[in-house]
């Protein structure tokens, strides 16, 4: 049965009530997991007000019957995430998280699965936005292709709940705010300059990641996420609640390799969120494990 205790609302960019942003916050929480305080109504309100106008929607009740209707449902659904989700990265965010990959987990990696005869390294970037981080990593490990990880077979995947900025990631052009912290050794090897304000990514580091949408609370696709070796997700957590970060970091903690690594952001931790994952420190950051 619908719900009908929605007010009708006169104009698309009026202000929505408790009870409608209760509703319409609940729907997107059961959905992906993104959870709205009450603080962030304004926010909420603001950005589907936006889909209202775009939709020619009049009234709160009729946008949340618009997100559910079996015709025009699945396809709002990923504007109004767009709109939900914020995207803010850059290449090499996380020095040294990045110097601890390179340097002590995948040497350490690539002992572990040599003495096995795996010859096979898994990355996952989950809430990769427009590819940064993804293609960061592919940077890293294409330096190494003819020393360590010399007849390795590499895949990286990034995913993301926003469909706008896989298909960012997947053209591979970048703005300079994007490449500010980018070593100037890894800018000229693998980019080339449009402009001052478009940077180009080579090519042979797009072939080596695999962009697509994924929604973390998605049950039945996180099984397919199997066997990396390393995941990084970083502040991404912080649009879940405590219910929510708990059942995302099962799933990491489900598909990550036993000797695997996960990273979160620099200002994210698992406490009080997962006591399966140890800490390991390193200088400047730490990473966790089975």
């Amino acid at each position: 049965m619908e719900p009908t205790f929605f007010p009708e609302l006169k104009a698309p960019n009026a202000k929505i009530s408790d009870k409608d942003f209760e509703i319409l916050r609940d729907y997107i929480y059961n959905l992906c997991g993104i959870y709205f305080h009450t603080s962030k109504k304004y926010f909420l309100e603001s950005r589907i007000g936006r889909r209202m106008d775009a939709t020619k929607v009049k009234s709160h009740a009729e946008y949340y019957q618009y997100i559910r209707s079996s015709v025009t449902g699945s396809s709002e659904l990923r504007y109004l995430l767009d709109e939900i989700t914020t995207n803010e990265t850059c290449f090499f965010r996380n020095g040294p998280q990045l110097a601890a990959m390179e340097n002590k987990f995948i040497p350490e990696i690539v002992e572990t699965k040599s003495k096995m005869g795996f010859r096979k390294l898994r990355i996952w970037s989950a809430g990769s936005s427009s590819g940064e981080e993804a293609y960061t990593l592919a940077m890293i490990l294409l330096e190494k292709r003819t020393s360590l990880l010399k007849d390795w077979i590499i895949e990286i995947v990034g995913t993301d709940i926003n469909e706008t900025v896989i298909a960012q990631a997947k053209e591979g052009i970048y703005g300079s705010y994007s490449v500010r912290n980018a070593p100037d050794y890894y800018r000229r090897k693998y980019f080339s300059m449009e402009s001052a304000d478009r940077f180009k990514l080579a090519p042979e580091v797009k072939k080596m990641v695999n962009f697509s949408l994924l929604n973390l609370y998605d049950e039945n696709k996180m099984l397919f996420m199997k066997s990396f070796d390393f995941i990084f997700c970083a502040n991404v957590l912080i649009y879940f609640d405590l219910a929510s970060k708990s059942k995302v970091v099962q799933h990491f903690y489900n598909n990550l390799q036993p000797y695997g690594y996960f990273f979160v952001g620099q200002s994210e931790s698992l406490h009080g969120v997962s006591e399966k994952f140890k800490t390991i420190h390193f200088p400047g950051g730490f990473a966790y494990n089975k």
